[in-house]
């Protein structure tokens, strides 16, 4: 149910079970983060995560969580390797968004919706506590506020509501939606690879709390020693759009 595949500078994840929303199973989330483990040091500049179907994600697949007590979350493991992933995550939502599938879309570095999607985290109608790195990350993306809506109220958000409470960085038809993608990943693919995943790094463990200053110093004498920090400056005395190579 996980298609997988390079094209230059990108990568693409695809969710493939639309007959059941593409909920996830163990099996799918271990082959995802294999994925992306397989995908570490390769050079990409950013990741187009998407689905088929009429749903981007329903969550964790209902039968693995009626069979197991989820002690050791495979959920949040994998958002959290989605969200440490060194180059920028795009959640391209091809559809709606559900239980586990709103942290999946949570866990990308952007999120970009169709028209007539909708979202909403159903626990508490199922007499479930939401694990709380998933509710941190939640928090940490929409604010404590529309988090209590999201999960207290269980409260579901459409299109328009998603692009207001910052969800959203782009609201789409779905014909779009492949397009606007592949143009945000160009975006990030033309900025300066060691300046952007060192960013990414620091507002990740900002948003964490576990800053580690020493690490985050040393990314930025790296970046202003870099060959890409020597070509921006040609570029943009030449006029010129600069050509970067993470160097």
């Amino acid at each position: 149910m996980i298609e997988a595949k390079r094209h230059g500078d990108f990568g693409y994840l695809t969710l493939n079970r639309p007959a059941a929303h593409n909920a996830l199973t163990r099996d799918a989330m271990a082959k995802i983060q294999a994925q992306l483990s397989a995908w570490q040091g390769d050079g990409l500049r950013a990741i187009i995560l998407t689905g088929t179907g009429k749903s981007f994600c329903a969550g964790a697949s209902l039968d693995d969580v009626a069979n197991s007590d989820w002690a050791e979350n495979p959920l949040t493991a994998l958002c959290d390797a989605i969200e440490d992933f060194p180059a920028p995550v795009i959640a391209a939502l091809n559809g709606g968004a559900y239980g586990g599938g709103v942290e999946l879309a949570l866990a990308a570095d952007f999120r970009i919706g169709v028209s007539g999607m909708r979202a909403c985290v159903p626990p508490a109608k199922l007499g479930i506590h939401y694990p709380p790195a998933g509710i941190a990350r939640a928090i940490a993306r929409l604010g404590s506020q529309t988090a209590r809506r999201m999960f207290l109220l269980a409260e579901s958000f459409d299109d328009s509501a998603l692009l207001a409470a910052g969800f959203l960085d782009a609201l789409v038809a779905p014909a779009d939606l492949a397009d606007r993608s592949a143009a945000m990943a160009e975006q990030i693919a033309g900025l300066a690879p060691l300046a952007v995943q060192g960013m990414k790094r620091t507002i990740v463990e900002m948003e964490r709390g576990t800053l580690d200053a020493p690490a985050a110093k040393a990314r930025i004498v790296a970046a202003f020693a870099s060959d890409d920090h020597a070509e921006g400056l040609a570029a943009q005395r030449a006029k010129r759009k600069p050509i970067f190579t993470g160097r």
